[in-house]
């Protein structure tokens, strides 16, 4: 009988054990896939910034196309009617 009290708590933290082995395993898989977001982030804003650099561009030319055929009015633009 002196052993059954040792048994249940060894039972008990063989269960304590499992489950703390499944908490951990969880919070590798969220932190690798928080990585993989943090990443994936970074790859969105490098290719905004590839986007806003186009978009500059294409302003750019288009003032220039406006000036040419002289649709821009003074320095600050305004279309002509």
């Amino acid at each position: 009988m002196a052993d059954e009290p040792d048994n249940l708590v060894l039972a008990i933290l063989r269960r304590v054990d499992e489950r703390l082995t499944r908490v951990e395993e969880k919070i590798d898989r969220q932190t690798e896939a928080a990585r993989d977001m943090s990443t994936r982030l970074a790859h969105v804003e490098e290719n905004l910034v590839v986007v806003h650099r186009r978009i500059d561009r294409m302003e750019t030319r288009l003032e220039r196309i406006e000036r040419r055929l002289e649709l821009v009015d003074g320095p600050y633009g305004g279309v002509r009617e």
